[in-house]
């Protein structure tokens, strides 16, 4: 385990324990690091920066067993991902010109499976790119598009510099150990007029006033958490200009909301098979607690 500290305040932190650490490390394999899964409740030591009110996991697993675990997973949320491309393209939409989207390249990170990008395909952007850990997603993805995602983690010098139009990051900004290198990366990526579009989850969001520490974002593979606060911050100091932070509406099937809450497992298979059969389990749409961030590079 390697101590982490807080990315805004660093040497200056002062810290307030939240959480303990609730699992046995030497239980840790790859299936705790599965986007996506149901919530268990696993989570490292919990820490909040008093300084600033960055919430932070310390300590963590080392970074060769992280990365080891990111590189063996897959994409298991498939049900999930047509609800997910609406809303992810509902905000994107926001600032995409409506003309000649043809010229913008795009690039996703932590794309998965490819299937935001083949939604950016649809809504008119033909040069797309993904960057993904996990080699058994990028393998689902469709043929075309596993040509231009790259398997591997973000650094610079994947890609060119000066390149893109516009940057998306779904919950993968959470997951990093070193979040202000990652955007410096993401900055240098991006051209002059370019913009980034992230989407985290919310430490002051529905979730955790409801749940407390049995929210799911409070999970092991979250290393960073932020409110709209701590984010725009983070951007504003690795050089991002004209920030916007907001939240972030998600539809999904209540079958989902019921299996993203803490209550046991049974229970909740019982409530999913019920909605379905009685064909109850329409889209619900919530703030639920995640938060959408917009940034220029100039």
């Amino acid at each position: 385990m390697i101590n982490t500290v807080c990315a805004i305040c660093k040497s200056k932190q002062r810290l307030r324990l939240l959480y303990k650490k609730n699992f046995d490390t030497d239980k840790i394999d790859v299936k705790l690091f599965s986007a996506r899964r149901s919530p268990d409740g696993i989570h490292y030591r919990i820490v909040k920066c008093l300084r600033c009110g960055l919430i932070f996991s310390s300590p963590i697993l080392e970074e060769k067993k992280i990365r080891e675990f990111y590189s063996k997973s897959g994409f298991h949320y498939e049900d999930q991902s047509s609800y997910l491309s609406e809303t992810y393209s509902r905000y994107l939409s926001k600032i995409l010109p409506r003309r000649r989207r043809e010229r913008l390249t795009l690039l996703d990170i932590g794309c998965g499976n490819g299937f935001f990008l083949k939604k950016v395909i649809e809504m008119g952007i033909k040069n797309v790119y993904g960057v993904e850990p996990g080699k058994p997603s990028v393998l689902n993805a469709p043929k075309i598009l596993q040509r231009v995602i790259k398997i591997g983690f973000l650094r610079r010098n994947l890609f060119r510099s000066n390149y893109f139009d516009v940057i998306t990051c779904f919950h993968t900004l959470d997951h990093v150990l070193d979040p202000n290198q990652f955007l410096k990366t993401t900055y240098s990526l991006l051209k002059s007029s370019g913009r980034a579009f992230f989407i985290v989850h919310d430490t002051d969001g529905l979730s955790v006033k409801l749940f407390g520490e049995r929210s799911p974002i409070f999970d092991i593979e979250h290393i960073y958490l932020f409110n709209k606060e701590t984010l725009g911050r983070i951007f504003v100091e690795n050089g991002f200009k004209n920030v916007e932070v907001f939240d972030i509406k998600n539809t999904y099937p209540i079958s989902y909301w019921f299996k993203m809450a803490p209550i046991p497992r049974n229970l909740k298979t019982q409530l999913a098979n019920f909605l379905i059969k009685t064909s109850l389990d329409f889209p619900l749409t919530l703030a639920a607690g995640n938060i959408g961030i917009f940034a220029h590079k100039k």
